[in-house]
């Protein structure tokens, strides 16, 4: 085990779930691409026309950025900058669509869930001088 790994407030199995979600949400915006994600961020009066690919391509670079960090560098950051970057994105879609909280599938009800979890990581600290998180 890497040092910087060896005490992280994430189980393995937390730890690549995080990763899995961030790269998994990548893909599946990049595979839709043109689709739902520019749907998504093209609503009207939000979004001009000619930054949607520009933004849905942000965001696919926010997320693959957001899983590296996590499997390369697992830390309290990593999780900090987690907390921060599903909050903005739970925010702004809540604005252009808050239809979306009552979707049967629940996408930005599973932000919750996430949050917590990236939360919990990212207070490691507080217990830990080091500033790094555990692995159990």
């Amino acid at each position: 085990m890497r040092e910087h790994e060896a005490n992280v407030g994430l189980s393995a199995v937390e730890r690549w779930s995080l990763v899995a979600l961030w790269w998994g949400t990548a893909g599946v915006s990049w595979l839709g691409w043109g689709g739902i994600s520019h749907e998504l961020v093209h609503q009207p009066g939000w979004v001009p026309e000619a930054w949607v690919s520009a933004l849905v391509a942000g965001g696919i670079a926010l997320d693959l950025a957001m899983g590296l960090w996590l499997a390369l560098r697992p830390g309290v950051w990593a999780c900090r900058a987690g907390v921060a970057v599903v909050l903005v994105f739970s925010v702004l879609a809540t604005a252009m669509v808050p239809q979306l909280w009552l979707h049967p599938l629940g996408p930005l009800l599973k932000n919750l869930p996430i949050l917590a979890l990236l939360w919990r990581a990212s207070q490691w600290n507080l217990r830990n001088p080091l500033n790094r998180l555990e692995i159990r």
